[in-house]
């Protein structure tokens, strides 16, 4: 028989070297920081060496504990494969993502497919929210948030840099072209509730100080606000490469693209406790290849 350590306690151990304190394991796993302390005292003891020092109040993981945790994270992951390899191949794997409504409609749903291209086996769930500050709740495997936020009880990882830019219809500037920023004068400028800097923060980009008088309109959600340019009601701030394929299928036209203000990554969010599947890893990767694609810019 194989002389095996204690397995809960290995699985404890590779939480808090990963999480690099015992009360962001016990946050993870669920457990107090004593069982923390216990289970890992337990490996301790079964090893004949320390795995973790104390540094203030904290307990860190020495060097050693590190290349050994980060070997039983690559067994654990083999040993997650393997299950599932055994089990029933016709059952297609859940995804549960959460996602902000414009996110999800213009930029994941539509490639989505190139994903299930990929995994056939996995189906990807997408519910929306209509703000990026939505609470983190539970019911998904994954989140989509615009960063930087304290994510505590969560993994981030950072996919998808955005910039603004002016948009509005193709058919709008033919009638009534742009010359400059300062010809926004004359234009209705679009507004969202949830978007509340767009304006201010690409006129301050543009240089440009318009008078009172300007024509505005406010929409509560930014998709409503898209449907309105689409429509040639006015002008408005788009987020780029959210519209990239808009502005492709010639739905969407940006008139200053060297104009632009730069916003904060979207991240995928996945819960510590939640299981670290092939699949979510997968999903993980895909969003981070597809962030990084070049060309995924403000057309110039």
């Amino acid at each position: 028989m194989r002389r095996l350590p204690p397995l809960h306690a290995l699985q404890v151990f590779e939480v808090a070297a990963r999480a690099g304190s015992y009360a962001q394991a016990g946050l993870e796993l669920g457990l107090t920081h004593g069982a923390v302390s216990r289970q890992v005292a337990a490996l301790e003891a079964w090893l004949g060496q320390r795995l973790f020092v104390r540094v203030g109040r904290r307990m860190v993981p020495t060097p050693a504990a590190r290349v050994f945790a980060e070997e039983i994270s690559l067994s654990f992951d083999r040993l997650t494969a393997a299950s599932e390899a055994c089990g029933r191949p016709q059952a297609p794997r859940v995804l549960r993502v959460s996602a902000p409504a414009t996110f999800a409609m213009r930029w994941l749903i539509p490639r989505l497919d190139d994903f299930h291209a990929a995994r056939p086996d996995t189906e990807v769930r997408v519910t929306t929210t209509t703000t990026l500050q939505d609470a983190l709740r539970g019911g998904f495997d994954l989140a989509v948030r615009r960063g930087p936020e304290p994510w505590p009880q969560h993994r981030a990882v950072p996919f998808l840099t955005e910039a603004d830019t002016l948009v509005a219809s193709p058919a709008l500037l033919r009638n009534r072209p742009l010359a400059t920023p300062g010809d926004l004068e004359s234009h209705v400028l679009l507004g969202t509730e949830t978007r509340p800097g767009d304006w201010s923060d690409w006129l301050a980009a543009a240089g440009v100080a318009l008078p009172g008088g300007v024509r505005r309109r406010v929409f509560d959600h930014y998709f409503v606000t898209l449907q309105a340019l689409e429509d040639g009601t006015g002008l408005g701030i788009g987020p780029f490469p959210i519209l990239d394929r808009m502005v492709a299928a010639d739905r969407l036209a940006v008139p200053f693209p060297e104009i632009r203000v730069e916003r904060a990554a979207y991240f995928a969010l996945t819960p510590f406790d939640a299981d670290k599947s092939p699949a979510l890893t997968a999903l993980i990767d895909w969003l981070v290849a597809e962030g990084g694609r070049p060309g995924l810019t403000i057309p110039r």
